[in-house]
């Protein structure tokens, strides 16, 4: 039966001794998706690809690997991911095709097929003329599609990808997100990088962690939608006092940046930039600067992150404040 959602992970908690470091974590990958996978260090992300992949077991829980439950039958879960860990597990003294023909036999390839699993891997990774090289001369960037192949040998329907860019040039960065955006097309990606761009450009949907717990889930276009401008920037020769320019209309707040310079927030469903040009026309104010101020997804993860270590100081020093709140 075919299954559309390739990983599940449901309530799955990982403690070290009495330290929980992955806390009551819930999501889906399908068939077709690139999940990207955030979250700072020291969030639980090494730990949760751990689990996922089968190289840790969750102190609670349940992970599914294309609807196979990764404890009750590991080798047959296992057979369905393949991983690419920060550092390719590449044997350098091998050939290219060496290397992947033994990778294939690890995957339990039949003999029989060995051969043709080993050309699809290596042309769907741009492999095919540097079969007979040693892996040690290829460049990092060739290595890096050399990691990527043993990963997708045996057509895994997960692939797992841990910083898949790390260390390359922009051109085989390029190169590496197209062909991580091509595997989409048969396997569910799980990518796992601290490139925050690399996840708006390969991704079709976000997860943030943090202290091991689910902070952010969604598609890559609402994380967009969250980063659309809701504030302006202005300069003026004449700068007025702040509370002219919040009597502007569609203005909520105003603040000083001094040398002129203001930031106004607004309302996302309103843009006061006309009545402010109006204003400044008619007051005088020598207007010289206005452009959107947009967030960036980095500015995204900050505040996600930053908020949730505040809420901890304030519980910390207010011990009392959840009580009061219940």
């Amino acid at each position: 039966m075919q299954n559309d959602i390739y990983v599940s992970v449901n309530q799955v908690s990982r403690y070290y001794g009495t330290q929980c470091v992955v806390d009551n974590l819930s999501f889906e990958v399908k068939r077709g998706e690139v999940l990207g996978f955030l979250g700072p260090n020291g969030a639980g992300k090494s730990t949760t690809m751990a689990m996922i992949t089968g190289n840790l077991a969750p102190s609670a829980g349940q992970i599914l690997i294309n609807g196979i439950d990764i404890l009750d039958s590991p080798k047959q879960a296992k057979a369905n991911i393949g991983f690419l860990p920060e550092q390719p597990p590449l044997y350098r003294d091998l050939t290219v095709d060496e290397y992947l023909h033994f990778c294939a036999k690890l995957n339990r390839i039949s003999k029989a097929k060995i051969k043709s699993a080993v050309d699809a891997a290596k042309q769907r990774c741009g492999l095919t003329e540097v079969g007979k090289r040693l892996i040690d001369n290829l460049s990092k960037g060739y290595q890096q599609r050399v990691g990527i192949a043993q990963a997708i040998v045996h057509s895994p329907a997960v692939v797992i990808l841990d910083e898949p860019t790390v260390g390359l040039d922009p051109i085989q960065i390029r190169e590496i997100r197209r062909l991580i955006r091509e595997l989409s097309g048969e396997h569910s990606v799980i990518l796992s990088t601290h490139i925050l761009p690399e996840i708006q450009v390969t991704c079709d949907r976000v997860l943030i962690i943090n202290k091991g717990k689910l902070v952010l889930s969604d598609t890559v276009a609402g994380i967009e939608q969250h980063m659309r401008a809701t504030s302006l920037l202005v300069a003026l020769k004449h700068a007025p006092a702040t509370a002219e320019l919040e009597s502007i209309p569609l203005v909520s707040t105003v603040t000083a940046l001094g040398d002129g310079r203001f930031r106004l927030v607004y309302d996302p469903q309103s843009n006061p930039a006309e009545h402010i040009v109006q204003a400044a026309v008619e007051h005088h104010w020598g207007l010289y600067e206005i452009f959107p101020e947009k967030r960036s997804l980095e500015q995204i993860f900050v505040d996600i992150t930053t908020s949730e270590k505040e809420s901890e100081l304030d519980t910390e020093r207010n011990p009392n404040t959840q009580e009061v709140a219940a």
